[in-house]
């Protein structure tokens, strides 16, 4: 009887509601549900919820990093979150299978590094330092956040820079800007790319056994915030410009110059330089990209709270790249149970971003959040919400207030719904919410909320129907 009732309560809860918009003084309100109308059949009432919802920090890992088109590359030592070091190894393919003459000998051979957005300042030099990769890497293997890539390269680097990351804007749309890093190679890499045989040449697989890839690793900076860069492909580069590949325009993520037999014979030693042959490898859709990506906390204001039950009732601290999370906990969601004649209308978690201790102008918040619940299996699940309709879900930032709005009406419905954990279908209990943010292992956007005991805060709205028996 009841989810007839609650068929019936939803068809017209629409009208209701912008009926008592226009005539009801009533607001959001602490009200309990103790506190029933008197007359009307159907009868839409808000509530706001603050007092039960509690939070607190964790550790994430197990982040998969392999999965993602970019990488991060930098050392960041946030004021607040402390330091961050991110480092990647990749795959180089090729896009034929290149001839390079009789007798090639290489004449200068570049790493090119795409990059953009940046995140963290610039002003602060980085240091980079590429090595060949020696253990291949497996396009189809998940690898986390904490895999060991400097175990899988050679000891000695192939190329060395130290920059200063750069942003520029786009006078016509306000973009930024892809930067490019080019990095000298040693020339023995590149002669051995040369020097691999038609074996090694007859296709991609056969080619990354015998050259496995390189790895990019960032030096730890002494002084100065430093930064984080999204490490983007050539390809991605030229989509960037909206141009395509060409001979003349080829875009290589690693480049090679050199000369064989035939171009000597047909070039003067004087312009040799002029007259190089090129080729290169690309870091494309199919080549496997993995990064590692470590944190140091010491120091920050939630170091002594990780993984213990401690509410974060001033800050709640989110930070991407298995870095932290936090996990919500609303409680008396059991008491709705018992108001057999209550249907849910919306159910609405808010967290208002603390704009002072996030400096968002410094360090811009991330564009979405993501909330999970934690079901009976203790494993992390979107709520139904999200698969009925993700834009209704939401969880996108609003720049006008600096919230992130989850609706969770379903999740919360089948909460009350259901109370038998041997109903494996339809039983999610209420083990509490984890949040993170939206892109975990490629965007180095962090940000602090208001904690749970705010002004604003974390705020649970629930707008309801109750039918009058």
């Amino acid at each position: 009887m009841r989810k007839y009732i609650q068929k019936f309560l939803s068809f017209v809860s629409i009208t209701f509601l912008v009926i008592l918009a226009l005539t009801s003084c009533n607001k959001y309100s602490d009200l309990g549900l103790e506190i029933l109308p008197g007359t009307d059949l159907i009868n839409v009432k808000n509530v706001v919820i603050k007092d039960s919802i509690t939070a607190y920090a964790n550790l994430e890992t197990g982040i998969v990093t392999s999965k993602s088109r970019n990488n991060l590359l930098g050392n960041f030592n946030d004021p607040l979150f402390g330091t961050t070091n991110a480092n990647f190894a990749t795959q180089l393919r090729t896009l034929s299978y290149p001839d390079f003459g009789t007798n090639p000998e290489v004449d200068s051979s570049f790493l090119f590094l795409y990059y953009g957005p940046v995140y963290g300042d610039i002003q602060t030099e980085q240091h980079v330092k590429i090595y060949e990769l020696l253990s291949g890497l497996d396009v189809d293997a998940q690898y986390t956040q904490d895999v060991d890539l400097k175990s899988m390269a050679s000891t000695q680097p192939i190329g060395v820079l130290s920059f200063t990351p750069k942003i520029e804007l786009d006078s016509t749309y306000g973009d930024t800007i892809i930067q490019v890093l080019k990095i000298p190679l040693d020339n023995s890499i590149a002669q051995k790319i040369l020097d691999a045989d038609s074996l090694d040449k007859v296709s991609n697989d056969a080619f990354l056994n015998y050259f496995k890839g390189v790895y990019v690793e960032s030096e730890t900076n002494t002084s100065g915030t430093g930064s984080l860069i999204t490490i983007k492909s050539a390809i991605d580069y030229i989509t960037a410009l909206g141009s395509s590949y060409s001979v003349d325009n080829p875009y290589y993520d690693l480049q090679i110059y050199y000369k064989n037999d035939e171009s000597k014979e047909k070039l003067d030693p004087d312009t040799l330089p002029n007259g190089l042959l090129t080729s290169g490898l690309y870091i494309t859709e199919y080549s496997a990209r993995v990064s590692n990506i470590t944190h140091n906390y010491t120091g920050t204001p939630f170091v002594n709270d990780l993984d213990k039950q401690v509410k974060q009732e001033n800050n709640i601290y989110i930070q991407p790249t298995g870095g932290l999370k936090s996990s919500i906990w609303i409680g008396g969601l059991s008491s709705w149970r018992d108001s057999t004649n209550v249907a849910i209308n919306k159910a609405e978690l808010v967290f208002q971003v603390d704009t002072t201790a996030s400096d968002i102008e410094n360090y811009p918040p991330p564009s979405s959040l993501v909330l999970t619940f934690v079901a009976p299996d203790n494993e992390e699940y979107q709520p139904e919400d999200y698969y009925f309709n993700p834009y209704f879900y939401d969880g996108s930032l609003d720049t006008a207030d600096y919230t992130y709005h989850f609706n969770i009406t379903q999740h919360i419905q089948r909460v009350i719904d259901y109370t038998n954990p041997s109903d494996t279908i339809n039983y999610v209990g209420n083990q509490g919410f984890y949040l993170t943010t939206g892109r975990r292992a490629d965007d180095a956007k962090r940000v602090i909320l208001e904690g749970t005991k705010r002004n604003e805060g974390v705020k649970f709205i629930v707008t309801y129907s109750e039918y009058l028996k």
